[in-house]
């Protein structure tokens, strides 16, 4: 993979605020006038819909990538560690910042998620960049085992889930930072 970056926003339609009727009306209009083209496509044009650049403009980071997923690891490490410390203390200021670092573990686990789905298997693992089936096959395995132990964090509190989800970081890592 080559190393690159982009990031595209289209905007968001707040109907309660910004939409009239004859606004609504246009957009219905505009997405039977797109039915031969993508739902994504007819959505994005009609201003409904928030993504990732997947133009594709070709522009992407890929080392800045795995280190972001590197550091999401060690925040989901940290928050199990002080989930474990605090659970002991049993005092309402400890279960108040227990359940802050539950919803810390479980963004960061989340955004691991994301990266792996929509920028690593949605944009850089395409067939055709591989040499082999069995390379590309090798490829989806090793991004599949990054995504079930990413989730794997969210269900427990056990830091053994977090040094499988280093292994997969490092084994995914490799394909993007040689």
């Amino acid at each position: 993979f080559k190393a690159s970056r982009c990031f595209s926003h289209s905007s968001i339609s707040d109907h309660s605020t910004t939409s009239t009727n004859s606004q609504c009306a246009a957009k219905r209009a505009m997405l039977s006038a797109t039915r031969k083209s993508s739902l994504s496509t007819a959505l994005r044009a009609a201003g409904f819909v928030r993504t990732h650049c997947q133009v594709p403009c070709g522009i992407f980071d890929d080392p800045a990538r795995v280190a972001g997923l590197k550091e999401d690891a060690a925040t989901v490490r940290k928050a199990m560690v002080q989930i474990n410390e605090l659970s002991s203390a049993g005092t309402p200021i400890a279960v108040n910042q227990a359940t802050r670092w539950v919803m810390t573990k479980e963004d960061h686990a989340n955004s691991i998620i994301s990266t792996v789905s929509a920028y690593m298997l949605c944009q850089r693992v395409k067939k055709e960049v591989f040499e082999t089936q069995a390379e590309y096959e090798q490829a989806l395995v090793a991004h599949h085992s990054l995504l079930t132990s990413a989730t794997k964090t969210k269900q427990v509190v056990d830091v053994a889930a977090c040094d499988a989800l280093d292994s997969a970081i490092e084994e995914v890592g490799k394909m993007y930072t040689k």
